[in-house]
């Protein structure tokens, strides 16, 4: 089962390798805008949607590596003094109870949103805009999707916490 973590931490590894570059990529498109707009009086909407293209999976992407490397915002009354058992039966059951069914139903609300606008091949309202909505949405489910995988290799993993009695990290 463990093995099973180690493949979902590795693909929201892979996932956050993505997203530090994509905003890379989202500053320097920016400062392209910015020195056309403001430099030349050019602009395109295809470049400034793109930004909001790159913004989307910078979120939605990174959020299962920032959710696996404790990143996340917690509201932190009685956590902190928690030792390291009972900070894994609360990130345990906080996985199973409200990570893993949110994501789901994350995943099945979006499914058929995102499988219509793939049917119609959605493209930007905007003139000169990007044809690619359909993959825009689809950020959506691929958020859900790797955020209920960290669910699970979460829940795996703190259950090895809690059974085990010892702390280990990913």
């Amino acid at each position: 089962m463990s093995s099973f973590a180690s493949i979902i931490v590795f693909i929201n590894r892979q996932l956050g390798a993505f997203v530090s570059f994509a905003t890379i990529v989202m500053a320097i498109v920016m400062f392209v805008i910015v020195l056309l707009r403001y430099g030349f009086n050019v602009g395109w909407i295809g470049l400034q949607e793109s930004v909001t293209y790159l913004h989307a999976a910078v979120f939605l992407l990174g959020a299962a590596f920032t959710y696996q490397h404790d990143g996340h915002v917690r509201v932190d009354v009685f956590y902190r003094r928690f030792n390291a058992r009972k900070r894994a039966v609360v990130d345990f059951f906080g996985a199973l109870l409200f990570m893993l069914p949110v994501s789901v139903y994350l995943f099945v609300v979006c499914i058929d949103y995102v499988f219509e606008s793939w049917r119609l091949m959605e493209a930007s309202r905007e003139p000169g805009g990007l044809p690619f909505v359909y993959i825009l949405k689809s950020f959506m489910l691929l958020f859900a999707g790797s955020m209920a995988l960290q669910a699970i290799a979460e829940l795996i993993n703190q259950g090895n916490k809690i059974v085990n009695k010892r702390v280990e990290a990913y």
